[in-house]
């Protein structure tokens, strides 16, 4: 495809809801294009973070029909592994696959073996990477220092137990919070307190060694934060909204001080911090706390990768390639850092913000990176690979829900939703092998 005597390369980006996404990205899209006369790069967009934009991102991979580059949030990589072509042949090219081990691609520097672990190991399978992570995140905890030594606490909480007696003795204050914690009820978070946990979410490796079948939504690890996050709640220390997702409410919360404490996104490193400061608050960004009780495995990423298409002319392809390659060398990759919170996604960017003394001066930036760096590896600790997250994570939340609001009992309530859960996942792989079949 051509214009202006220029090899088209069409990048389809979702609607992000995070200040500094499309911008930076159109930035880099002009600076390559400028770069390589040949080629263009032309952004687009796609509905997903409003409405119904999830449902027509899903229609919009089953028609099979898609732009050279595809953003596709973390939650939808199983459907996009699963993806069918209009040809009949899978929608997707794993990109390590079409780099085919070159180690430059229209002169720019192939960056596959760059990538920091926790980001590769996400979104590889079979050793193989599949998709290019470029904005990854992970959640932290943000603390009120200034609350928290008005109470005789210096350091940030590392574990449950930690969190609880500092909620306590904060809300115990004088003129102090109503509540000493807040977070979003979202699936994400109990994603990472599984991960934490070594548990699994779902069989066979967390379907790292084979299609996921089989959902556990009440295991130990995933009730022991649910029946602890009860009792926060019922003793008045955890601050419920009474909205779901409502990671806006639970920031709000925090930076007018009705909390001592924030579970958030690392996304919002920077705006959380200097929402503090202009309310007069030293905003401290912490690991997320863990159940002291059992050994760490790791914490699970969020965020997008950017998948190829199969079937491209090699002109395109290689034009595709050579774009994500110059949008994530090391210079691109701490741009990107800078201006959109998510983390330095290669160790040469890293390395690049470390030598500028960009985390001495934006210390809540160093957290994130070295959160993720701390995993050991495990299926546990990678996250789970299976079709319709999305909707496990809906099953999620309106269970916590139950629990919080109306009491539920934290087993039975979670027993409920697994059995929810099962048949969203039955459903799901049985319409992709009836797919595979007709094609």
């Amino acid at each position: 495809m051509a214009g202006h005597g220029r090899i088209v390369v069409e990048v389809l980006l979702a609607d992000h809801p995070f200040d500094g996404f499309l911008n930076p990205m159109r930035r880099r899209a002009a600076e390559f294009s400028a770069a390589h006369p040949g080629y263009e790069v032309r952004i687009s967009t796609y509905r997903y973070w409003s409405g119904t934009g999830r449902e027509e991102f899903i229609r919009l991979l089953d028609q099979g029909r898609v732009p050279a580059l595809v953003d596709v949030f973390f939650t939808e990589t199983q459907h996009a592994r699963d993806a069918v072509a209009a040809t009949g042949g899978p929608l997707f090219t794993p990109v390590q696959r079409a780099v085919a081990g070159r180690r430059e691609i229209l002169g720019e520097p192939v960056v596959l073996n760059d990538f920091v672990d926790a980001a590769r190991r996400y979104y590889s399978y079979g050793g193989e990477l599949v998709s290019m992570p470029f904005s990854v995140s992970t959640g932290l905890l943000y603390a009120n220092m200034t609350m928290l030594r008005a109470a005789g606490i210096t350091e940030v909480p590392q574990d449950w137990a930690g969190l609880e007696a500092a909620c306590r003795a904060v809300v115990r204050l004088e003129g102090g919070p109503s509540h000493g914690v807040a977070w979003a009820v979202d699936g994400w978070f109990f994603q990472h307190v599984v991960c934490e946990q070594g548990g699994l979410l779902v069989d066979h490796a967390n379907g790292r060694s084979g299609r996921a079948r089989k959902v556990d939504l009440a295991s130990e690890e995933l009730l022991a934060w649910a029946t602890w996050w009860q009792r926060l709640h019922r003793d008045g220390l955890y601050l419920h909204t009474g909205v779901a997702q409502d990671w806006a409410g639970t920031i709000e919360a925090f930076v007018e001080g009705r909390v001592a404490f924030l579970y958030s996104s690392s996304v919002m490193a920077q705006p959380v911090v200097s929402a503090g400061a202009k309310a007069g608050i030293e905003v401290v960004a912490g690991r997320l706390p863990r159940n002291g009780a059992v050994p760490y495995s790791g914490d699970v990423l969020g965020g997008d990768s950017l998948w190829l298409a199969a079937g491209l002319s090699p002109e395109v392809e290689d034009g595709a390639l050579a774009f994500l390659q110059y949008m994530l060398n090391p210079e691109g990759a701490a741009a990107w850092h800078r201006s959109s919170g998510f983390i330095p996604v290669t160790h040469g960017s890293h390395r690049l913000l470390e030598a500028e003394g960009w985390f001495t001066e934006k210390p809540h930036h160093r957290e994130a990176p070295m959160q993720l760096g701390a995993s050991d590896g495990s299926p546990a600790a990678t996250g789970a690979l299976v079709g319709d997250l999305s909707g496990m994570h809906a099953d999620l939340v309106q269970a916590m829900t139950d629990v919080l609001e109306r009491g539920a009992d934290p087993a039975r309530r979670f027993a409920q939703a697994t059995v929810a859960a099962q048949r969203r996942l039955d459903d799901y792989n049985r319409k992709i092998a009836e797919r595979h079949a007709v094609r």
